[in-house]
């Protein structure tokens, strides 16, 4: 089973993001553009620019996780200033 407990905090990326990009270059977007922890053991939500697609960068004690996620219909909602005006 695969589960918490704790309150978990969910961080969305404000830009369009390259899902080609593997830990390293997720973990760099973490710390270097959004200042943050990335083993602090929140989650980090990125999403494509067609919005078809999405990754979740995870910490879960033991190592780095990767999920994704693409949509058989529509859109994940836009995460990025002027997407609503596309």
């Amino acid at each position: 089973m695969i589960g918490s407990s704790r309150a978990l905090r969910v961080w969305a990326y404000g830009a369009p993001t390259d899902l080609r990009k593997g830990f390293d270059s997720l973990t760099a977007l973490v710390e270097r553009e959004m200042k943050l922890d990335v083993l602090s053991g929140d989650c980090f939500l990125f999403v494509s620019r067609n919005r078809h697609s999405a990754k979740v960068l995870l910490w879960d004690g033991t190592g780095l996780c990767v999920y994704q996620k693409r949509m058989a219909r529509g859109p994940f909602a836009a995460l990025w200033e002027g997407a609503a005006e596309e």
